[in-house]
């Protein structure tokens, strides 16, 4: 009786996953059916206005809700997108008009009134200056599409094609979307997580030679790029690139474009691009430089960090409201960790002048009151709420992981090379995540398989190490830092608090220097 119940129960599963997966792939094909187009031009870009047509053909039901995203991804905090549509209309195919109703600052709702094909036309505002928002003006656009570009609800899946109309003398564009085959200043994206995904720059803009790593194409182009050594900055840039890719082990794309929007503050990383804010009047010195270097290193190490290793909650996104993990040390805070590294192992940035740079985010990090009220868990979760760098002035009770996420990451690294004898480290663990649940499962991770992952190259348990992650306890720095013979001194002062200083200590045994050495790779 038993094995006949569960025989009826293995059944009655088997059908009920058989409809839902059907009714999923009928769903989805429904959908396929509904194309959208958009159309960007700027009748006065002095105005500090574009205009956007959004056309939509195959729909079906008696009306269509329209969204503007609330945020983007790379960027943690609810931008209001919505607020910047000035003007909306809509009409049927034939030309007849269709009210819009606004329900809230993000959603607009249509009737088709028997139409299966309508067109939005929409003015969108564009006059403030920064790497997540959109901004157009008499000499340049920067079209940021979680900015720009309205979805409809249930279709987020459907392929999207993009036509942009230059302005009289504006010649040049710069994005990560595929050009459409045939068609000039016309792009396609094959769902809008990649339309999204893939900002744009308008107007005449500069381009240093481009360069091939493993024989993948890379492009720097950027508006008012200003005057700086370009053959310099060039060779230095694809050596950390390459750095990169050999930590890696792979090149996930088919071409890569760093998009430097000007100048200004902030960085977005995506697939295939990165927007950064650039002013080479500033590259005047081999500190500058290697700032400027440090900062697009992070940005392009993202693309394997966050937007191919990310964690489960980013991805699919929502982008109607928060998307909260508790896991941006690993993305943000390790990203940081091996921005220094990679341009370590660049040859860019001497020994000395890594631990320097390690220096400066344990005095960061120690010197920061909020350190004993926020985990670097919380810090994360509540980035929504506090910004990326915590909540600065007044009481302090927070942190950033941007700070407390590079110092774990080094002391994680340390604890594994030690655990394991040297033969693992945390390179292995990027590589597992990157194979194991981006290029096989095709997800992201929890929290739990980061750690397992961690534990799995030590060939221990890390409970220790990762309770630095969820708790506020202090770091253990003497233990972890010996491991590879490196010490801190640390100098009291009344102004500024204690200064750290990461150095290799006086006296250290042939282990703790293959442990130092392996981690230099030297």
């Amino acid at each position: 009786m038993k094995d006949n119940h569960q025989k009826i129960i293995n059944r009655s599963s088997f059908i009920l996953l058989f409809w839902l997966v059907f009714s999923q792939l009928i769903a989805s094909a429904q959908n396929t059916k509904v194309g959208f187009h958009y159309s960007i031009s700027f009748d006065d870009p002095a105005t500090n206005t574009c205009q956007v047509v959004m056309s939509m053909d195959g729909l079906e039901g008696d009306s269509v809700c329209l969204k503007m995203p609330k945020w983007m991804p790379g960027y943690y905090q609810i931008m209001d997108y919505g607020k910047d549509v000035i003007a909306i209309s809509a009409t049927k195919g034939d030309g007849q008009e269709l009210p819009v109703n606004q329900k809230n600052d993000n959603t607009w709702t249509i009737p088709l009134r028997s139409s299966n094909t309508i067109k939005v036309n929409y003015t969108l505002k564009a006059d403030r200056r920064f790497v997540a928002i959109s901004t157009v003006d008499a000499e340049h656009a920067y079209i940021s599409p979680c900015n720009t570009f309205l979805y409809v609800d249930g279709f987020l899946n459907n392929p999207v094609d993009v036509n942009i109309q230059l302005p009289k003398g504006w010649e040049d564009i710069a994005t990560g979307l595929e050009p459409a085959a045939g068609t000039k200043n016309a792009f396609t994206a094959s769902n809008f997580d990649v339309l999204y995904d893939c900002p744009i720059l308008i107007g005449n803009l500069e381009e240093l030679p481009p360069f091939k790593v493993d024989g993948v194409c890379h492009r720097f182009i950027g508006y008012k790029m200003g005057d700086f050594d370009k053959a310099a900055f060039r060779t230095k840039l694809k050596k950390s690139v390459e750095a990169a890719v050999e930590l890696m082990g792979d090149i996930p794309y088919k071409h890569y474009t760093f998009i430097a929007i000007g100048p200004g503050m902030g960085g977005i990383e995506h697939l295939n691009s990165t927007t950064i804010s650039f002013d080479g009047n500033n590259l005047k010195s081999p500190e500058s430089i290697n700032r400027t270097l440090s900062f697009i290193t992070h940005e392009y190490f993202h693309h394997y960090n966050v937007k191919r290793i990310r964690p489960v909650e980013l991805g699919p996104f929502d982008y109607d409201r928060e998307n909260r993990t508790t896991q941006l040390w690993v993305s943000e805070g390790l990203t940081v960790y091996y921005e220094y590294m990679i341009l370590k192992r660049a040859g860019l940035l001497s020994a000395d002048e890594l631990l320097d740079e390690f220096s400066g985010v344990i005095t960061a990090s120690e010197n920061d009151p909020g350190k004993v009220y926020q985990s670097l868990e919380q810090s994360s979760y509540r980035t929504w709420d506090e910004g990326p760098f915590g909540v600065r002035g007044g009481r302090d009770t927070s942190i950033t992981y941007y700070e407390k996420g590079p110092v774990v990451g080094l002391l994680l690294d340390f604890a594994i090379r030690e655990a394991s004898g040297n033969q693992h480290s945390l390179d292995d663990v990027m590589r597992f995540l990157y194979n194991k649940y981006y290029k096989e499962l095709g997800r992201g991770f929890t929290d739990a398989e980061v750690q397992l992952a961690c534990e799995t190259f030590a060939g221990k348990k890390l409970d220790e190490m990762f309770e630095y992650i969820t708790t506020t306890e202090p770091l253990d720095y003497e233990k972890y830092l010996g491991y590879a013979g490196l010490k801190l001194n640390i100098i009291k002062d009344r102004e500024q608090g204690a200064k750290y200083e990461l150095v290799v200590d006086d006296v250290i045994n042939p282990h703790q220097q293959a442990v130092l050495n392996s981690w230099l790779m030297e």
